[in-house]
């Protein structure tokens, strides 16, 4: 029985050592992360990497009225190209276009991603 509860005990030590280890998020700090959703800018791949609003959606059209496609659950994202559509509440009619988390493409208004200006300079027109 002792050697039952020390085994036990050991195994309960190591649980957040080991967990923290093999974790993914674990390879990713706090400010790491924080890094990564400061950066808001077009990389040699031709992509705009920038922080956006977890949960943005994304829309078939450039048009709230259009279907949604899926959404952005990350706070961190790129997007291939822009394009004019309706106008939203970030006060100007851009709109980038992604691949959304669930795998499907879609229009995210530009008020939902952290671009300095709009369009994002060095990012293709789509």
């Amino acid at each position: 029985m002792r050697i039952r509860t020390a085994i036990a005990a050991s195994a309960l030590a190591l649980t957040p050592v080991l967990g923290a280890a093999g974790s993914p998020a674990a390879a990713i700090t706090p400010a790491k992360h924080a890094g990564l959703a400061a950066e808001c800018g077009v990389r040699s791949d031709g992509r705009l990497y920038c922080g956006n609003k977890a949960g943005a959606r994304g829309y078939a059209d450039r048009s709230y009225r259009s279907a949604t496609r899926g959404t952005l659950d990350g706070t961190f994202s790129w997007f291939s190209c822009w394009g004019h559509g309706d106008p939203h509440p970030g006060g100007n009619d851009i709109w980038y276009w992604t691949l959304l988390d669930n795998g499907a493409w879609g229009n995210v208004p530009a008020v939902d991603v952290n671009t300095g200006q709009d369009p994002a300079p060095g990012l293709r027109a789509c």
